[in-house]
C-alpha cells in the first residue's frame, strides 16, 4: 500500500490564504527543557493550511466540523486531473471528467505548482459548484487555500455546504496520479467551529 500524504505542514511563514499576515501561524514556548518537558502554544486560524470547511462558514447556525459525518470524509474518492484548465474550473471542465453519485473529488490543477498563497490561484466557480451537487458528489478538495476567491456572495461556498457537499481547502497534489484512492481526512474536533486543519492521507491499493 503506498501513502500519499496531501496535508500541508503548518509552520510560522507557511503560505496563507493570499499572504495575509492575520492568517500566519503562532507560537510560543510556555515551558522548556530546563523544567523537564517542553510545551508549546500555538495560535491559528481555523482555515489554516489543509483544513475542512463546515456549513456553519456560510449558514449561520448551520453544522460545525465536529457535527461532520465522519463516514464522508473516510472512502473512496477520486483525483481528477484539471491542470489544463486557467483561471477557473467550470461545469464544462467537469463534464469530461468520471465524476459519479457518492464520488469524493480532489481537483489537481495549476495550484499544486505554485506557493500556495497567490491571489489568482485557481478557484471553483458556482456553475461548476451546482454541477457537482447535480452530480451527487459527497465532497470536493482543491488545492489552493480557498474554493473560491472572495466571489461575491460566496456562491461557490453556498452552493456546496448548503447542499451537505463537504469542502477541504488546501491540498498538495502534485505528485498524486489522477485516479481512485482511499481518502482520510479528519478534521480536529473543535467544537463551534466553523472550519478546522486536518491531516488528509491517501492510500492507493
Amino acid at each position: 500500500m503506498h501513502i500519499y500524504d496531501i496535508s500541508l505542514p503548518i509552520y510560522p511563514g507557511m503560505p496563507v490564504y493570499k499572504n495575509k499576515g492575520e492568517k500566519q501561524p503562532q507560537t510560543e514556548i510556555t515551558r522548556n527543557y530546563e523544567d523537564g518537558v517542553r510545551e508549546t502554544r500555538w495560535l491559528l486560524d481555523s482555515h489554516t493550511g489543509t483544513h475542512i470547511d463546515a456549513p456553519a462558514h456560510v449558514i449561520p447556525g448551520g453544522a460545525t466540523t465536529a457535527d461532520l459525518d465522519l463516514s464522508l470524509l473516510i472512502g473512496s474518492c477520486r483525483v481528477l486531473d484539471l491542470t489544463a484548465v486557467n483561471d477557473r474550473i467550470t461545469a464544462r471542465d467537469l463534464e469530461g471528467q468520471p465524476v459519479r453519485s457518492g464520488d469524493f473529488i480532489l481537483l489537481k490543477t495549476k495550484n499544486s505548482w505554485a506557493a500556495g498563497n497567490e491571489a489568482g490561484f485557481i478557484y471553483l466557480d458556482a456553475g461548476a459548484a451546482s454541477y457537482i451537487v447535480q452530480k451527487g458528489v459527497r465532497g470536493v478538495g482543491l488545492d489552493a487555500l480557498g474554493v473560491e476567491r472572495d466571489q461575491p456572495g460566496y456562491p461557490t461556498h453556498r452552493t456546496l455546504l448548503e447542499n451537505g457537499v463537504v469542502i477541504i481547502e488546501g491540498l498538495r497534489l502534485k505528485g498524486v496520479p489522477p485516479g481512485v484512492y482511499h481518502i482520510l481526512a479528519l478534521p480536529l474536533p473543535l467544537l463551534g467551529a466553523e472550519a478546522a486543519p486536518a491531516r488528509v492521507v491517501l492510500l492507493e491499493r
